[in-house]
């Protein structure tokens, strides 16, 4: 919506005008998007809720600034943008050496899917694009310096041209070229090799029963039979525990040490996360009756084979809207 139409849709000359119910009204309409956007730029899903919020905050503020030379949405992803640039600037780590993101956090589909589908051009259906929502993308990201990062993501994912990024980071067109040279080298640095291989369509029937097989081999606590669906460069994390384990060898050997074929009593929920496909595991607890929460994974999935693992503990059940507990075997 122009500028010129929301005004006029208000009835007024200026949002300086404009009350704080109807100020929040306008707002509320972009909240996922810009909630997508905090989070591509920060890897945290609680870091971009804080950030939308401050976004909110700083827009109601400076109500008066906006002078209708740019979409209302437009206006909002500048202040949004620099509401992330200074959180990056105060309290945000690098990565470790091995490539982690402590940090990063999953996002569940069912909130990606409150945006409305539309055309593949749409604002909205290109800011949840799987190939720049997935987490390798995200971590990918997280390695690149903040005024870089905000570069790329504002051009090659919101399409925005280089002259209104300029603008918005107060730097001249030549500079904000140069920064999405290295970011786009960056991300080659730090994206998985086999990426371009993975589309952005549905997942494929040999991709479901790939993970039914894992979900089935981990139930069962059969080591032998997840190994069988790694491929031989496998990568395992668990943020925000430190370690990342590369290769089947590695993988296989953690899970071993760490005791997980004498864990029994699991059981599992299929979900999606990132537009990856994941699996909940929920473990019996005599005391409580129930099974409870215990770990979630989420899977990328090429050429037939396992080529990540990303396990985020209980803490992010709540938010990814699972259950809180499953009924025990017999149990009511």
């Amino acid at each position: 919506m122009s500028a010129d139409t929301l005004l006029e849709e208000l009835g007024v000359s200026g949002l300086g005008e404009v009350d704080e119910p109807a100020f929040s009204g306008l707002a509320e309409r972009h909240r996922r998007e810009l909630h997508v956007h905090c989070y591509r730029m920060l890897g945290s899903f609680e870091d971009a809720e804080d950030t939308v919020q401050e976004t909110f905050l700083r827009a109601w503020r400076r109500r008066e600034t906006f002078e209708g030379r740019s979409t209302f949405r437009a206006w909002l992803y500048r202040i949004a943008t620099n509401a992330c640039l200074d959180l990056l600037a105060t309290c945000r780590p690098e990565p470790a050496a091995g490539g982690e993101v402590p940090w990063l956090q999953p996002y569940p589909d069912r909130l990606l899917d409150e945006l409305p589908a539309g055309d593949a051009d749409e604002p909205e259906t290109v800011a949840v694009a799987r190939e720049t929502i997935e987490l390798a993308y995200l971590v990918a990201v997280q390695h690149l310096a903040p005024r870089p990062r905000a570069v790329l993501i504002l051009r090659d994912v919101l399409g925005w041209p280089a002259k209104d990024v300029a603008e918005l980071l107060g730097d001249s067109v030549n500079s904000v070229n140069s920064a999405l040279q290295r970011a786009r080298a960056g991300m080659r640095e730090h994206l998985p090799a086999d990426r371009q291989d993975w589309n952005g369509g549905e997942e494929d029937a040999g991709t479901r029963e790939l993970v039914r097989r894992y979900t089935d081999a981990s139930v069962a606590t059969d080591v032998g039979g997840l190994a069988a669906l790694l491929r031989d460069d496998v990568r395992c994390s668990m943020p925000p525990t430190p370690g990342l384990h590369v290769g089947r060898d590695a993988v296989v050997n953690d899970w071993i040490e760490s005791g997980f074929e004498d864990m029994k009593h699991l059981r599992a929920v299929l979900t999606s996360v990132n537009r990856q496909p994941a699996v909940a595991f929920y473990l019996r607890r005599k005391r409580e009756g129930a099974y409870l929460p215990l770990t979630i994974d989420v899977l990328r999935v090429t050429g037939g084979a396992i080529t990540e693992i990303v396990t985020f503990h209980a803490d992010r059940f709540p938010g990814l809207g699972l259950p809180e507990r499953l009924p025990a075997d017999g149990a009511e």
